[in-house]
């Protein structure tokens, strides 16, 4: 995840937020960099009105119509600038991230 800007993060423009996606709450073991977390930290110091989603393996969003919900039974961890990242689990409604 590149924490300055590669020319634009829109990508295909569909959704209003970033995606981390097989985001993992630790380094594996032997790993000798950053934390996804770290490094989530680090992009939203320079991107202080975006929103990261930390999708776990095994999860997904589905978009349907104007809603958006998440398939898989391992919670979300969302980061937004200046406050702690929120565990959400994952029957609940994520349509607000549509409009973040």
């Amino acid at each position: 995840m590149p924490i300055i800007d590669p020319m634009g993060f829109e990508a295909l423009n569909l959704i209003p937020f970033q995606i981390n996606p097989h985001y993992l709450d630790k380094n594996p073991d032997g790993h000798g960099g950053e934390t996804r977390e770290d490094r989530i930290n680090e992009f939203m110091v320079l991107n202080q009105d975006m929103y990261v989603a930390g999708l776990r393996e095994g999860t997904m969003f589905l978009v349907e119509g104007d809603k958006m919900s998440m398939i898989g039974k391992r919670n979300l961890r969302l980061f937004k600038y200046g406050e702690e990242p929120k565990e959400i689990p994952s029957n609940e409604d994520f349509t607000f991230l549509l409009n973040v």
